[in-house]
């Protein structure tokens, strides 16, 4: 007593298969992995995201900026 063995795991998977049906079973588990997937996105740091669009563009080459240089003097 207290522990179920696979004999009542059976019984209960087969009654909650004639109650929802699998077309219905198979679309909870889709919304579920997407929630999941959504979740994992979601949790990556800002950091991570950056450096991975930043991987994705193609490098630079070829452009000169130019500009000039000051410095600032300190107010007393």
């Amino acid at each position: 007593m207290g522990s179920l063995s696979i004999w009542h795991w059976l019984i209960v998977l087969l009654v909650v298969v004639l109650i929802f049906g699998t077309k219905k079973l198979r679309n909870i588990g889709a919304d579920l992995g997407s929630a999941v997937k959504g979740f994992k996105d979601g949790m990556k740091s800002e950091d991570d995201k950056s450096a991975q669009a930043k991987a994705e563009l193609p490098p630079v080459t070829g452009q000169t900026i130019e500009g000039q240089a000051k410095k600032e003097t300190p107010k007393t």
